[in-house]
């Protein structure tokens, strides 16, 4: 791997195909993240119909440019309304996470997509196919609330 902050090094072989999620180790449900910075994007939902938007606002903590989280060990207690994504808060979250998430596509049985790093080797690969938002959001912190829905983008789910 080059430059990735994940650690994708020292896991077993291909688990993500032999592996019950629940049963995988911190490493290697970490390593399931393919960086793209569309889990830490704002979204709307609307109660009257129950669809999701996202926009292309991100979690303050979140580094715009890099899709890292500038505090990840203590994002929950900065940002309360985080969702941590684990095997037990997976069910409820699988809903308005992206389509292209390796969370959510193991979750559905699907295999991973050939640009993810744990299938390529690369962290660069997810960019290359144009799947990380590095560069192409905004912090929070830069827009009033009650204008959220006027950042709302087309086709990111």
């Amino acid at each position: 791997m080059t430059d990735d902050p994940i650690k994708r090094s020292g896991l077993r072989p291909r688990f993500w195909e032999t592996v019950p999620m629940a049963d995988m180790t911190r490493d290697e449900w970490e390593a399931l993240c393919d960086g793209c910075g569309k889990c830490c994007l704002r979204k709307l939902e609307f109660e009257d119909t129950g669809e999701v938007e996202y926009t292309n606002v991100a979690c303050k903590l979140l580094d715009t440019d890099t899709c890292r989280c500038r505090d990840y060990a203590n994002r929950k207690a900065k940002v309360p309304d985080c969702v941590v994504i684990s095997p037990k808060t997976l069910p409820s979250v699988l809903y308005w996470m992206p389509g292209t998430c390796a969370y959510r596509l193991l979750a559905e049985d699907q295999p991973l997509p050939d640009w993810h790093p744990l299938i390529s080797g690369r962290a660069e690969s997810v960019a290359e196919a144009g799947i990380s938002l590095a560069g192409h959001m905004i912090s929070e912190e830069e827009i009033d609330e009650d204008d959220l829905e006027e950042y709302i983008v087309e086709g990111l789910q």
